[in-house]
């Protein structure tokens, strides 16, 4: 019977074959190598639905935030008095901007642009906070969203829709920013969740979002005097877009229905 080793020189040598059943044992009994662990933490973590998921609690942790500092109080205790000028309409676009992803209505915030701010300013701070808000909802969206919902357009509207934007992204976003039955948020992420590029994404919601959120800035600009011909052409351009628009749903709902 052969020893497994042999001795040259009085020093104890291993042969080659037990030397590699020893080292297969060890690898099979061991511990999992860490590098493995670690691949396999952070597909699940950039998994689809772990960036879903953490847009969603991103989401509803900015508007809890809002709830708690409720910037409305902006337009009963004005704007702090070490801002002023062109610097207060910069920080008051960032914080339109964060305001918007966190779902608070645009028509307040654009009341409240005027109010501050007068016609000119306000509405040029307005409308880069509305560029901003939709930019940043646009690519929370697609870095986060995008991979989960899209196998979830199985609908035939859903398809429809999502094959329009992608297609038709700057034709179809310009008619949503300028109808006004479309929600400002519902749209950013809609875009998103689609194959329209950032740009042409941007561009849409700046010239779209133009004739409302200057009536809205103008109506806080001069909510002071209601009866002043500028304030009266203000409403005028919230109401009958407003109007028009639920005719219109109304209309195609009862087509719907007969359908």
């Amino acid at each position: 019977m052969f020893d497994a080793t042999t001795r040259s020189g009085g020093t104890a040598t291993a042969s080659p074959r037990s030397a590699a059943a020893e080292l297969a044992v060890a690898t099979a009994g061991g511990p999992v190598p860490p590098a493995g662990f670690a691949a396999r933490v952070t597909r699940v973590l950039l998994s689809p639905w772990s960036r879903l998921s953490l847009l969603v609690l991103l989401l509803a942790s900015a508007a809890t935030a809002v709830l708690l500092f409720q910037p409305q109080q902006l337009l009963t205790d004005g704007w702090p008095p070490q801002l002023g000028g062109v610097a207060a309409a910069v920080a008051y676009a960032v914080a339109y901007g964060v305001c918007t992803v966190a779902f608070v209505p645009r028509p307040l915030l654009n009341l409240a642009a005027g109010a501050l701010f007068g016609s000119q300013l306000g509405l040029a701070s307005a409308l880069a906070g509305t560029v901003l808000g939709a930019g940043i909802a646009f690519c929370l969206g697609r870095m986060l969203g995008q991979d989960a919902l899209r196998p979830l357009l199985r609908g035939k509207w859903l398809k429809a829709a999502d094959g329009q934007l992608s297609r038709h992204g700057f034709r179809s976003m310009l008619a949503a920013r300028l109808f006004p039955g479309v929600p400002f948020a519902a749209a950013n992420y809609c875009a998103a969740v689609s194959r329209m590029g950032l740009l042409p994404f941007l561009l849409a919601t700046g010239l779209g979002s133009i004739p409302n959120t200057a009536a809205y800035v103008v109506a806080g600009a001069r909510a002071s005097t209601p009866t002043s011909p500028a304030f009266l052409i203000a409403l005028a351009c919230i109401a009958l877009p407003g109007l028009a628009g639920a005719v219109v749903a109304w209309r195609k709902r009862h087509r719907l229905r007969g359908r």
